[in-house]
């Protein structure tokens, strides 16, 4: 299966970095990117892999996610396509889920 990350996702995914990046260090923001990015290789060939996100069992696709330090990796299956929806910060309040 193919993983697409949506737009949140990737907006998400770039706060991070610049959070990183102006706050810590370049090299610190790379290595935290990479690291989400490389943890949703593994949906590729095990699309199931993540436990499904209990906040989200009322919507209508199936979300799941992943653990990656400090980040939720949220998404849903679609057919052959894998797509991510959104990068939580775990350190936030979890109801935030709720608005993806």
């Amino acid at each position: 299966m193919t993983v697409l990350w949506m737009r949140n996702a990737i907006e998400n995914i770039d706060s991070i970095f610049e959070y990183y990046y102006y706050g810590v260090n370049a090299e610190l923001a790379q290595k935290i990117k990479d690291a989400i990015i490389k943890r949703t290789f593994q949906l590729e060939s095990n699309p199931k892999l993540g436990q499904k996100e209990k906040l989200l069992l009322n919507r209508r696709s199936e979300y799941r996610y992943l653990v990656e330090g400090n980040y939720k990796i949220i998404y849903w299956i679609d057919r052959e396509f894998i797509k991510i929806a959104f990068v939580f910060d775990t350190r936030q309040n979890p109801a935030k889920i709720t608005g993806i």
